[in-house]
């Protein structure tokens, strides 16, 4: 069993969801990041995605994007995040994911991208960009490494094209809630419902739902059987620390 499906799995053991926030690298500055992702650590999340910052981020909203334009201006780059991660491997109790667009790693090259990720401590990479059809070259690479290549559906996969993902998939599997940009919303959208019941039929790994969520009462609308296993946070997140407040403080809502 893959680290990330073990930390998810042990989590609802325990009687709740896994908790994955999501943070941009260098957010919400350079000196502070890295004690951000300490915070999150200790105070209950189960597995970490850090963004890898792009100039053209066709799926985040707009407190997504701020943060990734903000990072890219003051110099981050996947590089610099491998290297510090490799600096700091062990220190994460937390399953650590990489989260970005395609062209960043395939200019870093995938065989040089899941060496130093290994070595950097990294678990799994969730990529939006890359189609089920040219997934191989990566998904080789990182599984070699024993690096897991996140599977990522939504409201318009069907369960054909699940059962695809699913016979490689490896970690867990990230369901978007709605079409669209990444952002908070107020309520949880009706086919989320449809959607989890459609992962779940075809998935035998946890399934972690993203995209919009604020609080813990919006998977409280959900009907039991379509509740997630991992609840994914980011721009509620992001917003949350951009205005000064702990990351501490955001995760006690979800505790």
């Amino acid at each position: 069993m893959n680290l990330l499906e073990d930390k998810i799995r042990k989590a609802n053991a325990a009687g709740r969801p896994a908790l994955i926030p999501f943070l941009t690298a260098g957010f919400p500055d350079g000196a502070t990041f890295w004690p951000t992702v300490m915070e999150l650590d200790e105070n209950g999340a189960d597995v970490i995605e850090i963004g890898v910052p792009f100039s053209d981020p066709v799926a985040d909203g707009p407190v997504v994007e701020e943060a990734s334009r903000r990072a890219l201006s003051d110099g981050v780059s996947l590089r610099g995040i491998l290297t510090e991660l490799a600096e700091r491997k062990g220190l994460v109790k937390a399953g650590i994911v990489l989260m970005g667009y395609l062209n960043p790693f395939l200019q870093y090259g995938y065989e040089k991208l899941a060496h130093d990720a290994a070595r950097g401590g990294v678990h799994g990479f969730i990529v939006p960009d890359l189609p089920y059809e040219e997934s191989g070259p990566l998904r080789s690479a990182l599984k070699k490494e024993g690096i897991a290549l996140i599977p990522l559906v939504g409201p318009n996969t069907s369960a054909e094209r699940m059962a695809l993902y699913a016979g490689e998939g490896e970690g867990y599997v990230y369901v978007v809630s709605v079409m669209g940009i990444t952002g908070e919303r107020a309520d949880v959208a009706p086919q989320v419902a449809d959607t989890m019941r459609r992962a779940r039929s075809v998935f035998r790994l946890p399934l972690a739902l993203g995209f919009g969520l604020r609080e813990p009462g919006q998977i409280k609308e959900l009907p039991q059987d379509a509740r997630p296993d991992a609840v994914v946070f980011g721009s509620a997140l992001l917003k949350h620390l951009d205005e000064g407040h702990s990351a501490e403080e955001f995760m006690a809502r979800w505790k």
